[in-house]
C-alpha cells in the first residue's frame, strides 16, 4: 500500500533546486517592480483612478484619462496585472464587467493605502521619480566597477556620469528640479508625521536651522506648527535660488562645511561646526536629527529589509546608514555629551543631540 501511496504522490527530490531559483529570480526580476512603477507614475495611473473616486475605475475608464496608443490596451492589462498583484493597486472582483467583446470580465481597479500616496496635493511621486529616474539607476549598474575603486572618491555617480549629483544639478535645470521637488516631498510627508507624533522636541525652542535643508520643506511645516520658531534654512547657492519667496523661513545660502549660523536648535545634519555655534544643553541647546538607525527597534523583515536597502541607496553619493553605536561615535567625537534616540517613524528615528 505504501508503494502504491508514493506511486500517486512521488517525491519531487528536484523541489529544493526550484525553491532556490525561485529565490534568486525573485531578486533577479526583482527591479520590474521599478519598471512598473515608474510607467504608472509616468501613465497618471493613480490619478486616473482617483478622478472616479472611492468606486474605483475600469480599464476603459483608465484608458480615456491617460495618453496611451489604442494598441497598447491589451500591454495596459498586463501591466495593471503586475500592479495589483503588487500591492500598489487593488481589484474589485464582485463587481466585474463584461468587456465588449463579451468573453472577459473587466475588473474595477481601485487605489490601496500603497497608490494613495501617489495621489492628491502632497503626493509623494516626485522622491519616488527620483529614486528610480534612470541616470540614478543606471548607476547603480556600475556598481561591481566602482567597489573596484578606491575610497573615498569617485562616488558610484561621479563613476558613472563624470562628475558629482550635486554637480549635475548645479548646471542641469531639469535634474536640479527633479533631486529638489524629490526631496521636499519626502521632508514634507515625513515632517507631517513628526510633528503630528513627534512634535514635543520642538517645543520651547527660539530658532532652529535646517542644514543643508534644500528648498525647506521641512522648515515650513515646522514653522507653520509652531509660530514661535524662527526657522532658516541654509544651503548651496544654487539650490536656494530656487526657494519659495512666500514664507516665513528664512534662506542662507552657504556651505554647511565652511561655517554654520548661530540658532538655538540644529535640525538634520551632525558636525563640529554645529557644535560651535549652539548654546548649552540647559539654554535648550541640540541637535535634531531625522535618519535611519539601523536596528535601533525590533523590526519585521520587511523594515529590517528596507534599513538595509537604503545604506545600498546612499552609497550612490558615499553615504551611509549607522547603527547606534556607530551615530554615537559621531556624536562623542563632534563634542556633544549625549543624545536621545527614538524610533517611531518606520525605518527612521528621531534622534535628540545634546552639548
Amino acid at each position: 500500500l505504501e508503494h502504491c501511496i508514493m506511486a500517486l504522490n512521488p517525491v519531487n527530490t528536484s523541489q529544493p533546486l526550484l525553491d532556490a531559483q525561485l529565490e534568486l529570480w525573485q531578486s533577479t526580476f526583482g527591479y520590474f517592480k521599478s519598471v512598473a512603477l515608474k510607467c504608472a507614475l509616468d501613465l497618471h495611473i493613480a490619478d486616473a483612478i482617483h478622478h472616479h473616486g472611492d468606486g474605483g475605475a475600469t480599464l476603459t475608464q483608465i484608458v480615456d484619462k491617460i495618453t496611451l496608443h489604442p494598441s497598447k490596451i491589451p500591454c495596459l492589462r498586463r501591466l495593471m496585472r503586475v500592479l495589483t498583484t503588487t500591492g500598489i493597486f487593488s481589484t474589485l472582483p464582485q463587481h466585474h464587467l463584461s468587456t465588449n467583446d463579451g468573453n472577459d470580465e473587466e475588473p474595477i481597479y481601485v487605489l490601496t493605502p500603497v497608490s494613495h500616496l501617489l495621489v492628491g496635493p502632497h503626493n509623494v511621486c516626485p522622491i519616488n521619480a527620483m529614486i528610480i529616474h534612470p541616470m540614478l539607476a543606471f548607476s547603480y549598474f556600475k556598481l561591481g566597477t566602482w567597489f573596484q575603486r578606491e575610497l573615498p572618491d569617485p562616488c558610484i555617480f561621479k563613476h558613472t556620469h563624470g562628475e558629482a549629483l550635486w554637480e549635475r544639478a548645479g548646471h542641469d535645470a531639469a535634474f536640479n528640479a527633479l533631486v529638489n521637488d524629490g526631496m521636499v516631498s519626502d521632508s514634507r510627508f515625513m515632517m507631517d508625521i513628526v510633528v503630528k507624533e513627534c512634535g514635543e522636541v520642538f517645543r520651547g525652542i527660539s530658532s532652529l536651522l535646517d542644514v543643508a535643508g534644500g528648498l525647506g520643506a521641512a522648515a515650513q511645516v515646522i514653522s507653520k506648527a509652531f509660530p514661535g520658531v524662527k526657522c532658516s534654512v541654509l544651503d548651496l547657492r544654487h539650490v536656494i535660488a530656487n526657494a519659495p519667496s512666500d514664507t516665513d523661513v528664512q534662506y542662507i545660502a552657504g556651505d554647511m562645511f565652511e561655517s554654520i549660523p548661530p540658532a538655538n536648535v540644529m535640525f538634520f545634519k551632525i558636525l563640529k561646526n554645529c557644535r560651535k555655534v549652539l548654546p548649552p544643553r540647559e539654554a535648550g541647546g541640540k541637535v535634531i536629527i531625522m535618519d535611519i538607525v539601523l536596528g535601533a527597534d525590533p523590526l519585521d523583515s520587511k523594515r529590517r529589509e528596507m534599513q538595509v536597502l537604503f545604506d545600498l541607496y546612499v552609497m550612490l553619493v558615499n553615504g551611509i546608514e549607522r547603527d547606534e553605536q556607530e551615530w554615537k561615535k559621531i556624536f562623542l567625537e563632534a563634542g556633544f555629551s549625549d543624545y536621545k534616540i527614538t524610533p517611531v517613524l518606520g525605518i527612521r528615528s528621531i534622534i535628540e543631540v545634546y552639548p
